[in-house]
């Protein structure tokens, strides 16, 4: 059950000029649901992606990778569900380019034009006459207003489809932004084990994209974590149309580029929020916030080893303010020269623990008040600094055994 997390608002999910989106039912893993889609591009869009930074990376990711730096300019994305391809060799990497080569094909382009995607179970061959099969009708199927159905497409152990949008006024234009994700378990970054897209039809250069893209990606996706672990194909790829009536965007220090950024990583946060949101086997949301670091490396290295302990992560499940773990977190986290006695914790407005010890005037019913609240706020103050920086996790529970145990099944 997600946490606060409703289904997508198929109003707030806007058409973006230059992007036609064709979903269908390829029976990759399971007959009867959408698990193949493609994003058809038109000429002269920007684009760029961020990708995982686990070394045992997916073959798909490995040709992403190739493809975007051959510069030929992206013109398609093939996701499909249900496979993975990753832990496969080069047996991999040929599937993966065929399916490429293919969907190419039926364009008019080549193959290095076409971006691939996978996601699902890890060390089993893709089934590329499947995926062959199914492109007739994802192609036919492509339009503008099919966000919701990707968003559907894209789903492995998610329980809700994750999608959102923004507009904004550039220099008198309206700008669209749209953009759908997955994810719900292998959540660590960098990246989590998800997959994300989104698309604009604002008019940025190619080279800012990149820079664009990494700023989002570390604003939001790389701020999330469910249980620690870095998949092998996680991937966050942004498309810039050109096609809005306002000039280019070539710096994110211009008032233009500072007004992009700011609606765009409010889709990606939320976006991001939703795969902690619908975690496996989540009951709880949790906000860290680390305040007082020295730099906010130091502040995010604090959150992530609070966000990461399975027996803070079990307190919370429990409801039990045993929260002598979060400073036991907080002091193995890898600041040598933390000093113990400038740590103030509080559980949204309880202050738990001053000057490294508990706070007189804290009591356990107030902790255990908070802990029952399905969204919470840790806050850290470390007496370090000036730097912030916040990440998002939930709780661990018995259902995510559950799910975990029996995902092959």
């Amino acid at each position: 059950m997600a946490v606060n997390l409703p289904a997508p608002n198929p109003l707030e999910l806007y058409p973006i000029a230059g992007v036609r989106i064709g979903v269908t039912e390829a029976g990759i893993r399971k007959a009867q649901r959408k698990d193949l889609s493609v994003v058809l591009i038109d000429p002269g869009a920007s684009v760029a992606g961020v990708f995982t930074q686990n070394r045992f990376c997916a073959a798909p990711v490995q040709l992403c990778r190739e493809h975007l730096a051959s510069g030929v300019g992206v013109r398609a994305l093939l996701i499909n569900t249900g496979n993975a391809n990753a832990g496969t060799g080069a047996d991999g990497r040929s599937r993966a380019l065929s399916t490429c080569v293919a969907l190419a094909g039926k364009l008019g382009i080549s193959a290095a034009q076409v971006l691939p995607f996978s996601t699902g179970v890890i060390m089993e061959s893709l089934p590329v006459e499947r995926i062959e099969a199914g492109l007739d009708g994802a192609c036919a199927d492509a339009r503008e207003d099919n966000w919701l159905r990707a968003s559907e497409a894209i789903m492995t152990t998610d329980t809700v489809a994750k999608a959102f949008g923004a507009q904004l006024m550039i220099d008198g234009a309206l700008v669209s932004i749209t953009g759908i994700s997955k994810g719900a378990g292998m959540i660590r970054p960098n990246m989590a084990t998800m997959l994300g897209f989104m698309a604009t039809d604002a008019c940025v250069s190619q080279a800012l994209m990149q820079q664009l893209a990494t700023e989002l990606a570390n604003g939001s996706f790389n701020r999330v974590t469910v249980d620690g672990d870095t998949s092998t194909n996680d991937s966050f790829v942004l498309i810039a149309t050109n096609q809005a009536a306002h000039a280019t965007i070539d710096s994110l220090d211009s008032a233009s580029g500072r007004a992009l950024q700011a609606a765009m990583l409010g889709v990606a946060q939320k976006l991001a929020q939703a795969i902690v949101r619908d975690g496996e086997g989540v009951t709880k949301f949790i906000a860290i916030k680390v305040a007082g670091g020295k730099t906010q490396a130091e502040c995010r290295q604090v959150a992530y080893a609070i966000a990461h302990s399975p027996l803070v992560k079990t307190a919370f499940f429990a409801s039990d303010p045993n929260l002598g773990r979060i400073l036991a977190a907080v002091g193995y986290a890898g600041i040598d020269d933390l000093d113990q006695a400038g740590i103030d914790l509080y559980l949204d407005d309880v202050h738990v623990a001053a000057q490294g010890a508990r706070h007189p005037l804290y009591r356990e019913a107030d902790g255990q008040r908070v802990m029952q609240q399905s969204e919470i706020t840790v806050r850290v103050v470390l007496g370090r600094g000036d730097a912030v920086d916040t990440v998002w996790t939930c709780d661990l529970s018995h259902d995510y055994v559950t799910i975990n145990a029996d995902y092959r099944s």
